[in-house]
């Protein structure tokens, strides 16, 4: 049986959101305007993309879904280069480094024909490459720029025995690489077991059969490993060189 879902039986389910406001209240988290707040643009946001997604699935114009999976790279890297301060080019950086992490893989699943080059595929395809891309990349930034504090004087040493930026830098760019691939790499480890991710649960809710639906969570798993690689090896790679001035000194 499909799933049903009314007006009446949205209106109860948001009666959970009050468990969460009660739980801020008691607790004095300072969270429930914050809750508020997100509940609301969530609804609101949603609703929006839901009329834009259903006119835009009837058009089903290539060039109109490349520019909408566009959009979602640009504000992908918008969020992402808010998580590092000290980047020169923050969101150049992260949109090269989304892109390239979302135009690969998406272009592996059309060329290997487990896709099609359709609005309805591409463009939410295209959300959950950039949005864990996004995740992947943020926390190499964190990580990053944590090191290069925490690591100064041993990067200044590596600099002063004649090391040039990227092998002094080597220990931490790998460490932040490992920190952005991290979470996809653990999520992999317990799906299924842990959890039933949102597009097995969605496919299964839809009335798919389970094992079907699995097949579309194992090529959803394969490319979210391959976009949070590209993504944080590429995006680490790059933003490195914004701790260093043009004389090969670190600036922190």
């Amino acid at each position: 049986m499909n799933l049903a879902v009314n007006d009446l039986s949205l209106l109860f389910a948001g009666m959970l959101v009050v468990v969460a406001l009660g739980i801020s209240y008691k607790e004095k988290l300072g969270f429930t305007k914050d809750i508020i707040i997100s509940v609301c643009r969530a609804i609101i946001q949603l609703i929006l993309v839901g009329y834009l997604l259903k006119y835009i699935f009837q058009v089903d114009n290539k060039i109109l879904t490349v520019v909408i999976a566009g959009i979602i790279v640009v504000n992908a890297a918008l969020n992402a280069k808010k998580r590092n301060n000290h980047l020169k080019n923050g969101f150049l950086i992260s949109f090269i480094a989304i892109a390239c992490s979302t135009g690969v893989t998406i272009g592996v699943l059309v060329l290997s024909g487990a896709i099609r080059f359709i609005p309805s595929q591409i463009i939410p395809i295209s959300g959950m490459i950039a949005s864990n891309s996004m995740v992947a990349i943020g926390l190499c930034y964190r990580n990053m720029d944590s090191l290069f504090h925490d690591q100064r004087q041993a990067v200044l040493e590596k600099l002063a025995l004649g090391a040039d930026i990227k092998l002094a830098s080597r220990s931490i760019v790998r460490a932040s690489i490992r920190t952005g691939m991290a979470p996809t790499i653990d999520s992999a480890k317990t799906v299924g077991i842990v959890s039933l991710p949102g597009m097995m649960s969605g496919l299964i809710f839809a009335g798919v059969d389970p094992v079907h639906a699995i097949k579309y969570q194992i090529m959803v798993t394969f490319m979210l490993l391959s976009a949070t690689s590209i993504g944080s090896v590429l995006a680490t790679y790059l933003a490195y060189k914004s701790y260093y001035n043009e004389q090969k000194q670190l600036i922190i």
